[in-house]
């Protein structure tokens, strides 16, 4: 009798800020529940700004289970804590008066088809003061676990070079070298909030900044299933009133644009992707500001109940959905 090989598995987290990350908290407690699979077991994992925290703590062995303790506010002893607070208040700090990047400024100028309207208007703004010390601690800390621990697997993590506008994709074959800590740095640097992460002489910013997600870095990996989450994205976007409400969801249709066709290109090389981002529950909850603290418990709680109800759709494994709700 012929054995069957165990499906390649691969996770995309997408970018989403403090909401984003508290949303797919939800949503991979949801897929554990509904699938039994516990997302360390995949075979690859890419994480982009929020998503490069989680990646980050899946990688080094941190279970579904201590995130969720986590957001509930009773941690085991030992077990990171993903403390936002430390990152500053819900809006940035005033930043820097000069230029975010002027060889990237050069860049787009000589090359405009070669960079998106989002990637020149970031080399625009002002630079960041924001720190994101507390982010890196919080890595380098579940990094250093014992050594007998299992070998889960290495994520990839995106980041902006901004001084040019490549896509960097580090732990991947071929990237500069980095810690896992730099690299989530980098990936979280969100221009004209942070200030840029210097990895080997070269300034980055926020992965988010050249894809929501990045899905299509996983075309070449022969994986046969793909999850991923897209906090910034939705399928299915509500009517909010606020103007600020109404321009954070005009990304939200660019970024799913984006996303959906990376989707695309996996599905085209074989591989069975489920898109799962927030519904109009959701969008009810995080509001217009993905940033505000005060939000992300019950930003949690929704998405443990529409991500459910999402996955629990007959063709959740087909094409991409809104969490329902």
């Amino acid at each position: 009798m012929v054995s069957r090989r165990a499906p390649r598995r691969g996770l995309v987290l997408g970018a989403g800020g403090v909401l984003g990350s508290a949303w797919m908290i939800g949503a991979l407690r949801a897929y554990e529940d509904a699938t039994g699979i516990d997302v360390r077991t995949m075979d690859m994992v890419v994480g982009t700004s929020a998503g490069a925290v989680l990646a980050a703590l899946i990688g080094t062995g941190t279970g579904v289970e201590t995130m969720v303790n986590s957001e509930y506010g009773r941690p085991l002893f030992g077990d990171p804590v993903l403390d936002y607070t430390r990152l500053g208040s819900a809006l940035p700090p005033r930043p820097r008066m000069r230029i975010g990047s002027r060889r990237l400024l050069a860049a787009s100028a000589r090359h405009p088809r070669s960079v998106t309207p989002l990637v020149a208007l970031v080399s625009l703004l002002p630079q960041g003061r924001g720190t994101l010390a507390a982010i890196g601690e919080l890595v380098s800390a579940a990094d250093s676990t014992v050594p007998t621990r299992p070998a889960w697997v290495k994520p990839w993590i995106v980041a902006m070079d901004y001084d040019t506008g490549t896509r960097v994709v580090f732990g991947s074959p071929g990237a500069p070298r980095a810690s896992l800590a730099e690299a989530v740095m980098a990936s979280c640097a969100i221009p004209s909030w942070y200030a840029p992460v210097m990895i080997g002489g070269r300034p980055y910013v926020d992965g988010g900044t050249r894809s929501p997600a990045s899905v299509d870095v996983l075309t070449d990996a022969g994986l046969d299933e793909a999850l991923v989450l897209a906090p910034a994205c939705s399928v299915a976007l509500d009517q909010p009133r606020g103007a600020l409400a109404r321009l954070e969801r005009q990304m939200r249709r660019w970024a799913t644009r984006v996303v959906m066709r990376e989707a695309e290109l996996l599905r085209s090389a074989g591989t069975k992707v489920t898109v799962i981002c927030p519904g109009p529950a959701d969008l009810a909850v995080i509001g217009a500001n993905v940033m505000d603290l005060s939000r992300r418990r019950e930003v949690f709680e929704t998405s443990l109940q529409t991500s459910a109800a999402a996955l629990a759709l007959p063709d959740a494994a087909d094409g991409p959905l809104a969490a329902a709700g």
